[in-house]
């Protein structure tokens, strides 16, 4: 039998060690530019990084050391300002926000407490408190936000401002195009993930028949081809939404791509380069992926399919909580955490497929699937309802797997994000499916 004393030392290390990590990192995005350039807002559908900035101390303030602590809130007035839901991005730029230097005091202010908040936590009691769970949601929160002041870093104009390492170059996969996930039940979902957020719960029993899936994440070249093909010229590959909206809007690429002669070149965080065609593509919104998989005579995987392609072993008709097992990431497995600024070459990670030799479906780009963002049966909102049950309905596309923009702590098998059908800043790509009998 484990020693409850263990347990809880291991998970006192885990949140401190999570928690470290995405400040690190918050760290690095506000601090490799000037104050102007905290301040701006770069595009109308992000905030001004300085606005995230303290945000992510606020809400640290107030689960943290208000909601599990008992403590006395150290500046009540600005909980609004930087309440997600009061203000809409666009409008964030003309809030009296803390200035830089102040957010920063205050943020590191919050950490040293909750730090020592963490020291005597019980891991139990409550829901909040259990397997330190609180820790775990402000750790994933923080780095959430971190990814979107890298979306934000991408849209900025200007010099480069972030450098990382290259993926390791790999040997263009020859592979099977496609894998067949055979038909039957599976386990979606969890209920014992200690961290998991209330939109991946509860585990559940769901029937999925016979589908083929990409292999890897549909690449650059093969986007390319279906430009080329006049594929946004032609309405049929189109929703009726969709094809509005690419025309409305004068869509012909993926966003940050533009024509040079007869190449395609794309700006990257500061840098315009060649268009990679080996990599998976990039920054494609919804109706944009739904099109080009029509085009390819096939379709989008539904959220079931793309999770029990994830996360299920036939071999033991068990769910693993990543693709190659129960092991925390690695980086043999995926391509996580800011390692790089780019996607892996499709084809990477062997040592990260699934049993059925699916790749990447962890790390690299977020993928679009066909499913709305719905409740599992039996949800039940915690600890508030603007997590994710405001968004459930058809608005929003559900998109899995995390991109290199995700660290470990927000990302695994179950893990779930969404967007509207038009979104193109985030970091997503998508791979299509077909039925067995198509």
């Amino acid at each position: 039998m484990t020693d409850p004393a263990l347990d809880a030392e291991a998970l006192r290390e885990r949140a401190v060690a999570s928690l470290i990590t995405a400040r690190d990192r918050t760290t690095l995005l506000t601090s490799c530019v000037d104050e102007p350039d905290l301040t701006a807002q770069h595009s109308p559908l992000m905030s001004p990084l300085v606005w995230d900035l303290a945000h992510i101390g606020n809400q640290e303030e107030q689960w943290l050391l208000r909601a599990v602590a008992g403590q006395e809130a150290i500046r009540p007035e600005i909980d609004t300002l930087y309440d997600a839901f009061e203000h809409p991005r666009a409008e964030r730029p003309g809030l009296p926000l803390l200035p830089p230097d102040e957010a920063r005091r205050y943020a590191a202010d919050v950490r040293g407490r909750a730090l020592d908040v963490l020291e005597g936590a019980a891991f139990h009691g409550t829901r909040l408190t259990e397997a330190g769970f609180a820790f775990g949601m402000i750790a994933q929160h923080e780095q959430q936000h971190d990814e979107t002041m890298l979306i934000t870093h991408q849209l900025r104009r200007g010099p480069q401002a972030l450098t990382a390492p290259d993926p390791e170059p790999v040997p263009l996969f020859t592979g099977a195009s496609e894998v067949l996930v055979p038909g039957g039940p599976f386990t979606m979902g969890t209920s014992d993930e200690p961290w998991a957020l209330d939109n991946e719960r509860p585990a559940h029993r769901r029937e999925v028949p016979s589908f083929f899936i990409d292999t890897t994440p549909v690449t650059n070249a093969a986007y390319q081809a279906f430009i080329e093909d006049g594929g946004y010229d032609e309405s049929r590959w189109w929703t009726a939404e969709g094809w509005a909206h690419i025309r409305r809007n004068s869509i012909r690429a993926p966003l940050f791509w533009r024509r040079d002669g007869r190449q395609w070149l794309r700006r990257r965080f500061g840098v315009t380069e060649v268009v990679p065609p080996d990599e998976p593509v990039l920054h494609v919104c919804w109706y944009e992926a739904d099109a080009y998989a029509r085009w390819a005579g096939r379709r989008l995987p539904t959220e079931a399919e793309w999770e029990k392609a994830a996360r299920h072993d036939p071999a033991g008709d068990r769910a693993m909580r990543y693709p190659w097992g129960d092991a925390d990431p690695g980086p043999e497995h995926a391509n996580l955490g800011q390692r790089h600024l780019r996607p892996a070459p499709a084809g990477s990670y062997p040592a990260g497929e699934s049993p059925l030799g699916v790749r990447q479906l962890i790390g690299d780009v977020w993928e679009w699937t066909a499913s709305d963002f719905l409740p599992y049966p039996g949800f039940k909102a915690f600890p508030y309802k603007e997590y994710s049950e405001v968004f459930f309905g058809p608005d929003h596309k559900v998109l899995r797997g995390g991109s290199f923009a995700v660290d470990p702590v927000a990302c695994r098998g179950t893990f779930r994000n969404w967007d509207l059908p038009i979104r193109r800043q985030i970091f997503s790509g998508f791979r299509t499916a077909r039925s067995e009998d198509v």
